[in-house]
């Protein structure tokens, strides 16, 4: 008899420590290539923010980074990515979404009218908030273009407004990634402003062997300083769950996020 109230109280105890234990912070991001993850990391210097926005946390928080190269809202969607999203989201994850960028582009297989854009982020709201889960949206960050006179030019005149919109009319947290960025740039100015960006000498990455000029995606200097401005959003906006997880500044050190499985298995659209 003594044996066996050992063993009870032995289970219960292991009981009690693990349900004790800290449910991780889980975090989802959605968008387009500026946010995307990028492989493989030693035949190419391009970063998402995404991607590296790791970096800035503990390991309380695990990142999810869904977001893919040339993909719109309609895209998005039409691939089965955001149903793939959706069926992994739980209640309290939070889920950062930012498109645009092929979006608004009308050239593109990509292209989302602004009606259509608009109703598909009200959608993934909608969806997000049927979960128990929390939407953050984000609007485009800024592309590297500067006039004669070294003013930055907006890329992005359209579509981030209709992301405010949304966030006001539904009640959305917002981190105005466009307009903390075209700030940056500007601070970092014309020439300074190359070194955030994808401006790769010939003859150093496999992917780029004749090197490559490309104003909208970035490096890791690049990415990282947007993932700071995804951070100073979480700060401003006081999202305790991810806040009280931030590393101090001095114990940030690059860390990319980790491939989700499964992911490879969607198919893309043929163009």
């Amino acid at each position: 008899m003594h044996k066996y109230l050992l063993l009870i109280i032995a289970v219960l105890l292991v009981f009690m420590l693990e349900s004790g234990k800290t449910k991780p912070v889980k975090v989802f991001l959605i968008g387009d290539s500026t946010m995307a993850d990028k492989e493989p990391v030693d035949e190419t210097p391009e970063r998402g923010w995404g991607m590296v926005l790791p970096s800035f946390f503990n390991d309380k928080v695990v990142i999810e980074n869904h977001a893919r190269n040339g993909r719109s809202t309609k895209t998005f969607m039409a691939e089965g990515r955001w149903d793939f999203v959706i069926n992994r989201i739980g209640e309290g994850d939070y889920v950062f979404i930012q498109f645009g960028h092929n979006d608004e582009v009308a050239t593109k297989s990509s292209y989302t009218t602004e009606a259509e854009f608009e109703a598909n982020f009200r959608k993934m709201v909608v969806d997000v908030r049927s979960k128990g889960a929390n939407p953050i949206l984000c609007t485009s960050v800024a592309r590297r273009k500067f006039d004669s006179v070294g003013n930055l030019v907006d890329t992005h005149p359209v579509y981030p407004a209709i992301i405010r919109k949304v966030a006001t009319d539904m009640r959305v947290p917002l981190i105005d990634m466009k307009t903390m960025s075209e700030k940056v740039l500007q601070k970092y100015g014309v020439e300074a402003s190359k070194k955030l960006f994808m401006h790769v000498e010939p003859g150093i990455w496999k992917k780029h062997p004749n090197g490559k000029i490309d104003d909208t995606h970035f490096v890791d200097v690049g990415a990282l300083e947007m993932a700071k401005l995804a951070v100073q959003g979480i700060k401003e906006l006081n999202i305790k769950a991810l806040k009280k997880n931030l590393l101090k500044p001095d114990k940030v050190k690059l860390k990319y996020t980790i491939p989700v499985q499964g992911i490879e298995k969607i198919k893309p659209i043929e163009k």
